[in-house]
């Protein structure tokens, strides 16, 4: 039976993997590398790199594919090792310009990209690499962000962290305007400070700015959401206002409640919602807003069931599992990477 090594680091590099773990843990042998440290006087620094180097060469050595949920900075040392083992890693989004340029791509074996736009961006970097490339989208527990009908009551939301990336700023903005012109929305934003620098400015300056726009009774933060699914009940109009992207998490889960969802046309965004749903400027997002605001009920609630079919379609957990096995599996075999399956690395219509 194929043996797995699975290398995630810290705690928090855990998000995005636990439904794919729990469905290799279900089907293979599964030895997740453990990080070990050394408290010795004098020889703490070259021990501990030492122990660090060993820790992943035995876990490579011991099993037949290694899979890195990070092309990051597990990824790099061990790829700088001696080409006895198979390494598979998936790649997200910021690796591709903090980590991928101190990667030793000759030494691994497949890359997963979460979209065909980081696709683009890998093999444009990395043309010789681009044989190992496979799309395998993200996916969602369906029967956790369950569809929901609702009532509509102009709620609008995002959820993230609180970084300019999001690009929060400029949607409060959007929301001054549509009152400006006798709308009357509520802005709900989920998502935890960040206190890595710029972050900390950023929280203070979107607190700020509700407080000159005296928008205190239509904006609302949140903090860390612990029940998305739940949270997002409550949302009629979910926006991505990001610039960048590798594949929004929390889109996709906005998507498959039946949130209407808008995106800022950021690189991949238009493999996630139709084209119709994509916006550039403030002035088409309230207008889009507004749009969707004056529909009758009953064709609201059919550009949300759309919302849910396109997750249905393209963002099953199921699918993504069956993905990454494929790529593991055609690795272990002496194939490199594997043809995606339908729904993982389609377009959209």
């Amino acid at each position: 039976m194929l043996k797995i090594g699975v290398f995630v680091g810290e705690e928090g590099n855990w998000t995005f993997l636990r439904e794919i773990y729990d469905d290799l843990v279900a089907r293979y042998p599964v030895e997740v590398y453990q990080k070990r440290e050394y408290d010795v006087p004098l020889l703490y620094g070259r021990l501990n790199r030492w122990a660090y180097r060993e820790g992943i060469r035995s876990v490579l050595r011991r099993n037949d594919v290694s899979y890195f949920e990070w092309a990051s900075e597990l990824l790099a040392p061990a790829s700088q090792l001696p080409r006895r083992h198979k390494i598979v890693t998936r790649l997200h989004s910021y690796e591709i310009y903090a980590w991928a340029p101190k990667v030793n791509w000759d030494h691994v074996d497949g890359v997963i990209l979460v979209s065909q736009a980081m696709k683009r961006k890998f093999e444009a970097l990395y043309p010789a690499q681009a044989h190992k490339a496979t799309v395998v989208y993200y996916g969602k527990p369906l029967d956790t962000f369950r569809y929901t009908r609702r009532a509509f009551d102009f709620s609008l939301g995002m959820l993230c962290g609180i970084h300019p990336i999001k690009r929060i700023y400029e949607v409060i903005l959007a929301v001054h305007e549509l009152r400006a012109q006798g709308y009357r929305p509520h802005l709900h934003i989920g998502g935890a400070r960040i206190y890595v620098a710029p972050g900390s400015r950023y929280w203070f300056a979107v607190h700020r700015l509700v407080e000159m726009l005296k928008l205190e009774d239509a904006v609302t933060f949140h903090g860390h959401v612990t029940n998305p699914a739940q949270w997002l009940r409550g949302i009629d109009v979910f926006i991505s206002n990001s610039y960048w992207e590798g594949q929004q998490h929390a889109l996709l889960e906005a998507m498959a409640t039946g949130c209407y969802c808008l995106s800022h046309n950021w690189d991949g965004a238009d493999e996630m919602v139709p084209e119709e749903n994509l916006f550039m400027a403030e002035s088409e997002l309230c207008q889009k807003i507004v749009c969707y605001a004056e529909l009758p009920a009953e064709e609201k609630e059919r550009q949300r069931a759309k919302m849910r079919a396109i997750a249905e379609e393209k963002f099953d957990i199921r699918d993504t599992c069956a993905g990454i096995r494929a790529v593991l599996e055609g690795v272990a075999q002496g194939s490199r990477g594997a043809r995606p399956s339908a729904g993982m690395g389609a377009a959209l219509p």
